[in-house]
């Protein structure tokens, strides 16, 4: 077993891991970077250069890359696994920065081939999957469908149709309040700029999936009802922090995120987290509350400006109440409908039962490879079901990894 020693160990590698990085780096700390990919840059930044990223090259930090933490065996330890090797990380402090997954709510076909995340789709074209001239939806909520239907045009995809959950007068009540975040207004005018040929609906949203074998064609409701033809469905309703590390560690959660003081530090003393773990605020946000870990980690009070973290704390619960998931949605999965993709268990599987922790033990819901991490959201938002206890390994792990 391979073992590596930090004084400051990052996981994660997207703009809050990367900007924790750069600052812990000025005090002279060594700092190792783990990630699960190949490259640095997370979800946002994959496949691209910016300023960031460069600087982030050359401040001295050691990028893990394709490690896959999954277990804490003693204190300040992480166990991690490579495709050929175990890996014992240990570290004085720690600065979760894990970033968020896409929530998926669950409806008849959802599991056909071609109905996947729109984050996903986004990163299967980043890697190398050509959709030139395939007629794509993007469906969902929140404005991420905006930055995801833009790269599939960009990429040479024929979208369709950008479906939004939300109504048109939460939408356009949103931009409004932007007015004094001018960077945020130039993003939003590009990103329209770039769909000027691209219908986009509100207050809709995808019921049903069809197709033989795979995806052909999506059943609509909401303010209207219509059938559509498509070759690729990308549908996420906003983001799930991945929050199941810092559990494992015994880091409080509240409100479904990772609590933290005003230095990032949460409840366990030299443990810290940035950016999406703590809250749903967008790139602005991740790259404050990294510089504010990354500092914090080696003993360097940084204060940001005020008026630039509040506008960002704001702009979190502003993104919250505007994309809030209707209730209708709760409805759409008929009994039929596979909740629990890994395991096949179906929403008529379920009844009778009172949490997530006793549909485990009676039809290994939440037992599969993605370890709950799917369907567990998924209920949350369908059935009110809190997520269970997070035990070791919080990924699939070989058995001679633990020795």
């Amino acid at each position: 077993m391979l073992s590596r020693e930090f004084d400051v160990l990052i996981v994660g590698a997207g703009p809050a891991g990367i900007t924790a990085a750069c600052a812990a780096r000025k005090a002279g700390a060594t700092v190792g970077v783990a990630d699960d990919n190949p490259a640095a840059g997370g979800q946002i930044w994959r496949g691209t250069t910016n300023p960031t990223i460069e600087k982030f090259k050359q401040c001295g930090a050691e990028l893990l890359s394709g490690l896959r933490i999954f277990h804490a065996p003693e204190p300040n330890t992480l166990l991690a696994q490579t495709c050929g090797a175990t890996v014992k990380l240990h570290y004085k402090s720690l600065i979760l920065a894990t970033g968020a997954r896409e929530l998926f709510v669950p409806f008849p076909g959802w599991t056909l081939p071609n109905v996947m995340g729109a984050g996903a789709l986004q990163a299967l074209v980043k890697s190398g999957l050509d959709v030139r001239g395939k007629r794509v939806i993007v469906a969902g909520s929140g404005p991420l469908l905006l930055a995801a239907a833009a790269y599939l045009v960009s990429s040479g995809a024929h979208v369709l149709r950008v479906a939004e959950q939300a109504s048109y007068a939460s939408v356009t009540s949103f931009g409004r309040q932007m007015w004094n975040k001018p960077d945020k207004l130039w993003q939003a005018f590009q990103l329209f700029s770039e769909l000027t040929a691209v219908p986009i609906s509100y207050h809709c949203y995808p019921v049903q999936a069809e197709g033989d074998g795979k995806l052909q064609r999506v059943l609509f409701d909401g303010a209207e009802r219509w059938i559509e033809s498509c070759d690729y469905l990308a549908c996420g309703y906003g983001l799930v922090p991945n929050t199941e590390l810092g559990q494992l560690l015994g880091a409080a959660v509240e409100n479904s995120f990772i609590k933290v003081d005003q230095h990032q530090q949460t409840t366990i003393k030299g443990i810290y987290a940035a950016g999406e773990p703590t809250g749903i605020g967008g790139l602005d946000k991740a790259l404050i509350e990294g510089r504010l870990a990354g500092y914090a980690a080696v003993g360097l009070e940084h204060m940001e400006p005020a008026l630039a973290l509040k506008q960002a704390r704001q702009f979190e619960a502003l993104l919250a109440a505007t994309y809030a998931l209707r209730p209708e949605l709760q409805k759409i999965a008929t009994a039929s409908t596979i909740v629990c993709r890994c395991e096949d268990v179906t929403l008529e599987q379920l009844i009778g039962y009172d949490s997530l922790r006793e549909a485990k033990l009676h039809t290994r819901c939440g037992m599969g490879p993605c370890q709950g991490r799917i369907c567990g959201p998924a209920l949350k938002h369908l059935r009110g079901w809190q997520p269970d206890s997070v035990r070791p390994p919080i990924f699939p792990a070989k058995v001679s990894s633990f020795f």
